[in-house]
């Protein structure tokens, strides 16, 4: 068959992280089992006839790649508006998305995913090119300028095939179908995703980026296509058979379901394996997990605070809690976080946080700040919470429509300010020395010798005349002469080194920041994709939720109910009861839709059920509440499997969508199945529907396989065992919402990180919680003041009016959890 044996060689600079090469061949008669790491595992497959002259078929080159699902990005700008004519328009013009518009001059005759393109191949008899990315994606890029805008290329295409361009974050569950099978026929895979379908949309090849032209004995696309061609022509029933063939073992292979008479595992055995894997793959010295490329993970930080929270005096518990601690500090100081202007970039391409992967994406951002805001809970120290007080500072200046919804992810690339119209990685971020020392001239009086801003700024960021990213970072030149900042001291350390003192140094770098902040304005910015995403802004939802509510801040709760109303007001469709997955930004700043417009897929509704449950606890009222168990009714008719447990990503009523899966790994998004066991429990507790308790134990069982033998694969999902096991406590507020006596027992409960527990008000102006759960009605005031009960299954301690008294209780309430 064509096979494409995955070698993996990951490149360290800045502009070259991704899979080294896919190289192709031809598999032998018995094909050899391959093993993908995600939802393909273990297929042995059919081999496929070789190219007529005998020859290797593809030979793709480098792409973004997955690595246990977790994806890692090449990001590059997308290109603004032309002021030059173009020659050619294709119909992705009419097309909404950030990624589908880039290639809508292309001289490629495009559709997009739909019945006018099956129509047509079916009609023709032609198979299927399938071109899957999204905007942000550097090698989809590359790919664009190599192969779709070369002419000759572009008449073979459209010539031979029906050419059809996909943004893999409009259509993620296409995405997912066609992924599969790449990686399951290769071992690996990544974006620009290139698949080769038969007119009723079964794949028979697959690979990700090619070059345009022959290099060596690496055939170029111009080659693959003609050798696809001839395969058409000359092996059509060969290459059906074989792709049919491959399809029924990847239904097999991905089928996620409970046994019959099965349980899920226990909850201490797999959070222990997890524990012990991620602690195998922990990295001591700049923390994280594994060696370069470093990604930031925050399901494994999040799983490692809590599984301290349920082991705090065992030598584990604590070592998981300083890997967790530890790894989100690096990264805080790193270059990895933008020190100038907030936020965080998708990865570091070294081991120490320094040199990252600029693009910045809005789920990083969101998990990131939960991180953050967790850990300072956990820890007390300022700087988490300053830090995840400074993403959302970012996403509100930077992602952030007036509609109230977010954007999904600025890029990597952009126009460097010196001049020119290539564009490259970074520069919208980097510094030289000189720019520093331009920027910030001015004398500091009281230093024990002569300096200026720049140098204690320099000295404390790591700035180097010469840069200071090694050139095996920086293969492309892109970065020669640049810095990246990054932490090299601490305050007090600088502080000691030129005789000032700490508040001094604090004044001086954050008035070079700022500096600086000013004027990156007026750099040329990167491709912001304007794509507002229905799952992503769940996400984002419940960053500003929690952390606005552990630290009392009002604004951030009002940008988080400003993002469930958007949600509501843009992505619900109340007449059809469905939620929708993406709406756009128009040229006159308008929210605009497309028509028809994409349902949502089961992260859409898992992760905004998620959100809505957040700003029920952050805010208290009640509408958050109605509104999460309405999407769940909804999310269970839509995506539930009655055979086997478990929910699938997409609507099994689809018949376009190949494959039903049911995603079963926790990567640079959380599963959405991790995050439904969750809701379902949690919704089970506020609304006293016992049905929802037990269809979490359902998917969990569902999935008991993977948390067994491998739990390091779903981090988010062993914390919804484990507060299954443990079992949360009612934490219930009696008290005027707004009242300063009801504020101060909040603050109390918000304090601390309690991960198994669910906060709820009972308050005499909104019956929506008594309706459901008739034991809170004999629950009241104490004395005429907020009265707090900590309750498990509604049997409750004596009622609390004093915060601390409260706190102490939650506290003495953790230490019993672990000694059960």
């Amino acid at each position: 068959m064509f096979r494409i044996a995955w070698r993996r060689s990951v490149c360290t600079s800045s502009g070259c992280e991704h899979a080294r090469l896919l190289t192709a061949g031809i598999c032998g008669a018995d094909g050899r089992q391959l093993s993908s790491g995600g939802n393909a595992r273990g297929f042995r497959l059919t081999p496929l006839p070789q190219a007529g002259d005998g020859s290797p078929l593809l030979h793709p080159q480098p792409a973004r790649y997955l690595s246990p699902s977790v994806s890692m990005s090449m990001a590059s700008g997308g290109e603004g508006p032309s002021s030059t004519p173009h020659r050619h328009t294709n119909r992705l013009a009419k097309e909404k998305s950030p990624y589908l518009l880039q290639h809508a001059h292309n001289p490629v005759d495009w559709y997009p995913w739909g019945q006018d393109a099956f129509d047509k191949a079916r009609n023709e008899d032609k198979p299927i090119f399938l071109s899957v990315g999204y905007s942000t994606c550097h090698w989809c890029h590359v790919m664009e300028r190599e192969s779709f805008e070369d002419e000759e290329i572009g008449r073979m295409l459209s010539d031979n095939f029906v050419c059809i361009k996909l943004d893999r974050e409009e259509r993620p569950d296409v995405d997912k179908v066609y992924m599969t099978f790449v990686q399951a026929t290769s071992g690996g895979g990544g974006w620009p995703m290139s698949v080769w379908l038969t007119p009723d949309l079964k794949p028979f090849i697959g690979g990700t980026y090619f070059p345009p032209r022959d290099h060596g004995r690496r055939p170029g696309f111009k080659t693959v296509l003609s050798r696809i061609m001839e395969q058409w022509r000359n092996n059509r029933p060969a290459l059906e058979s074989s792709g049919e063939r491959i399809l029924e073992a990847l239904k097999k292979g991905t089928a996620v379901a409970a046994n019959p008479g099965e349980s899920p595992p226990l909850a201490p055995d797999a959070a222990n394996r997890c524990f012990q894997q991620l602690a195998h793959s922990y990295e001591e010295e700049y923390g994280g997990f594994r060696d370069a490329p470093k990604f930031p993970k925050p399901v494994n930080l999040m799983f490692l605070m809590s599984y301290w929270s349920v082991n705090r005096s065992t030598s584990e518990g604590v070592e998981a809690l300083q890997m967790a601690l530890h790894t989100l500090r690096m990264m805080a100081l790193g270059g990895i976080h933008d020190h100038v202007a907030q936020g965080f970039h998708r990865y570091s391409t070294d081991s120490s946080w320094h040199v990252p992967h600029f693009e910045k994406m809005l789920y990083d951002q969101a998990q990131l700040a939960v991180a953050y805001i967790t850990a300072s809970q956990v820890s007390g120290e300022q700087l988490f919470a300053d830090v995840a007080r400074d993403i959302l500072l970012y996403v509100s200046r930077d992602l952030s429509d007036k509609s109230g919804g977010f954007y999904s992810a600025e890029d990597a690339d952009s126009v460097p300010s010196s001049g020119g119209t290539k564009k490259r990685e970074g520069a919208f971020c980097v510094w030289t020395a000189s720019e520093v020392r331009e920027l910030l001239p001015d004398v500091v009086e009281g230093a024990s010798e002569p300096v200026t801003q720049a140098d204690i700024f320099m000295h404390h960021y790591g700035v180097k005349e010469q840069g200071n990213v090694a050139a095996e970072q920086d293969p492309h030149g892109e970065l020669e002469g640049q810095n990246v900042l990054i932490v090299r001291y601490s305050v007090e350390l600088t502080s000691a080194r030129f005789g000032i003192s700490v508040e001094k140094v604090n004044e001086l770098l954050a008035a070079a920041r700022a500096k600086m902040a000013e004027v990156r304005t007026s750099r040329p910015r990167p491709h912001l994709d304007t794509k507002m995403l229905a799952s992503w802004n769940g996400l984002m939802l419940s960053a500003y939720a929690r952390v606005g509510a552990v630290l009392g801040d009002k604004a951030l709760l009002e940008r988080a109910v400003q993002a469930g109303y958007f949600l509501k007001d843009h992505l619900w469709d109340a007449e059809r009861q469905t939620i929708l997955r993406t709406c756009y930004r128009g040229d006159e700043m308008e929210v605009q839709q497309i028509s028809p417009p994409i349902s949502g897929f089961l992260d859409d509704y898992a992760f905004i059920i998620c959100g809505l449950l957040d700003l029920y606890e952050a805010t208290l009222q009640t509408e958050w509440l109605q509104w999460a168990e309405e999407l769940q009714l909804r999310q269970d008719t839509l995506f539930w499997d009655e055979v086997g447990g478990g929910f699938f990503c997409s609507d099994p009523s689809d018949s376009t969508v190949l494959l039903q899966l049911k995603e079963d790994q926790d990567g640079a998004e959380p599963s959405a199945n991790s995050v439904s066991a969750s809701n379902l429990l949690r919704l089970s507790h506020y609304t006293g529907r016992q049905e929802w308790l037990q269809r979490s134990q359902q998917l969990l069982t569902a999935f008991s396989d993977r948390l067994t033998r491998v739990p390091i694969a779903l981090p988010e999902m062993v914390r919804s065992l484990m507060a299954q096991h443990y079992t949360l406590k009612q934490i219930v507020i009696c008290g005027q919402r707004d009242a300063p006596d009801t504020t101060s027992l909040l603050a109390a409960v918000n304090s601390l990180f309690l991960p198994h527990k669910v906060l709820m008000l009972v308050d005499n102006d909104d019956n929506f919680l008594c309706q459901r759960l008739p034991v809170l009605s004999s629950m009241s005031q104490q004395g005429g003041v907020a009265t707090a009960y900590v309750c498990q299954d509604f049997t409750c301690s004596l009622p609390v009016t004093d915060p601390q008294e409260l706190r102490r209780l939650l506290l003495d309430g953790a230490t019993d959890t672990q000694a059960e």
